[in-house]
């Protein structure tokens, strides 16, 4: 059983290490008048956005204007993304040596592994009626509304959010600390929703998905990471928190 353990810690830390820390090599340099042009379409696409979704979310579950706003605010990020220049789709590392593919398995089992986190810390969560309520705010969107229609909402924005935040966004920082910044920069484009937990789960999520974008050099990895993450918070925490209500 010690055996068992020691080599699962070990495979673990190898996974990690893979999708999270070694950065495969690439080279995406851009001229000093592309670089310029990608900041100022970032800096514009982020306001906006960030207008945008502060004022889906303060509408009223059940509102039809709800899917105007949702569809509006990944029409913007997508197109803020495109404009602003070039976008990569990555490539992770593999177990052969040098050897690397298309990012899709490594971030699917990260996205697991972050929906396991996130389910136990909702768990502690519902013990706590403020930060309990602030989660229910959000999910009503999905219960007074077409749970179908929701869950392809937020496939669209997540892979828009992410064409973004880990696409334009992150090019457009630089080479220094473009995961920190970027991740603080969804997080204070979060703020604008005015919900303390939207927040933290911005910033949680901001940090793999960034770190991910570092080690592929692209969005793909942090879609398939972003996507697996929010359809499985969709259909996990409405009856997790209404058992332990």
């Amino acid at each position: 059983m010690a055996e068992q353990a020691r080599w699962r810690r070990h495979e673990l830390g190898r996974f990690l290490e893979a999708s999270l820390v070694t950065s495969v090599e690439r080279d995406h340099t851009q001229s000093d008048r592309a670089f310029r042009w990608r900041r100022l379409a970032a800096a514009a696409t982020l306001l906006v956005g960030a207008v945008l979704l502060g004022w889906s979310l303060s509408l009223e579950p059940g509102d039809s204007r709800f899917y105007l706003a949702t569809t509006a605010l990944a029409v913007v990020w997508a197109m803020g993304s495109f404009i602003s220049g070039p976008l990569h789709l990555g490539w992770a590392n593999t177990r052969s040596s040098g050897g690397h593919a298309r990012p899709v398995v490594q971030p699917l089992a990260l996205g697991l592994l972050a929906v396991t986190v996130f389910s136990a810390g909702a768990v502690l969560v519902a013990q706590i009626p403020f930060l309990r309520d602030e989660i229910n705010d959000v999910l009503d969107h999905a219960r007074f509304a077409s749970l179908v229609v929701v869950a392809v909402i937020i496939v669209v924005n997540g892979i828009a959010e992410e064409l973004f935040f880990r696409g334009a966004l992150y090019a457009a920082i630089g080479r220094r600390y473009p995961v920190l910044i970027s991740t603080a920069l969804y997080g204070v484009a979060t703020v604008a929703t005015g919900n303390p937990m939207l927040v933290f789960a911005a910033l949680a999520l901001g940090l793999i998905v960034g770190l991910e974008r570092r080690v592929t050099g692209g969005v793909l990895a942090p879609i398939v990471t972003h996507v697996t993450w929010s359809l499985s918070m969709l259909f996990i925490l409405p009856p997790l928190l209404t058992a332990l209500a």
